[in-house]
């Protein structure tokens, strides 16, 4: 089983809701098992500025299923979910982002790991840093925690927490 970190967002419709229910359809998936997860962050949209402030959250999983196959599983909770085509960085329902993969780097033409804005997103390392301070990353070897207090030293983007989750009681009720 491998290790894996999943960024998600949300900023249409309900979404705290849309990133739960994404979050219980990966627990329901053989072959994938969460192990954690961050609490809720709210941010202003990235690239795109002309839409809804983003909830945003990290998952750890340990999972059995190769990149690629993982990558087209969570391309499919999103349709699922209901996620529409739309312009880069634009609104969506739902966003399910491979953010690493064990100390694996891949570089194919629909999957790059680690993620290629890893280290430009608070609103990705924040919640990252949450649930794994010192994670490290597979190409710098520097901890992510390096990164975060880096970033907040010059950052102009602002992460606000949401919602701090029971999130065992979401997915697992008695």
């Amino acid at each position: 089983m491998t290790i894996v970190y999943l960024g998600l967002g949300s900023n249409l419709g309900p979404k705290k809701k849309n990133i739960i229910l994404a979050i219980k359809k990966l627990s329901r998936t053989p072959g994938i098992k969460v192990k954690k997860i961050s609490s809720f962050y709210r941010s202003r949209p990235w690239g795109y500025k002309q839409q809804p402030d983003f909830l945003n959250a990290v998952v750890q999983i340990s999972t059995s299923w190769p990149p690629t196959e993982l990558f087209q599983m969570i391309k499919n909770i999103e349709k699922e979910i209901g996620r529409k085509k739309s312009r880069p960085w634009g609104p969506r329902k739902i966003d399910l982002d491979i953010l690493l993969y064990g100390q694996k780097i891949i570089r194919r033409p629909n999957l790059t790991v680690p993620h290629r804005y890893l280290l430009k997103r608070l609103f990705v390392l924040e919640p990252l840093m949450e649930i794994a301070p010192r994670l490290r990353h597979p190409i710098t070897k520097k901890m992510i925690k390096r990164y975060y207090e880096r970033f907040l030293v010059r950052a102009n983007q602002e992460v606000v927490l949401e919602e701090k989750l029971p999130w065992k009681r979401l997915l697992f009720p008695n």
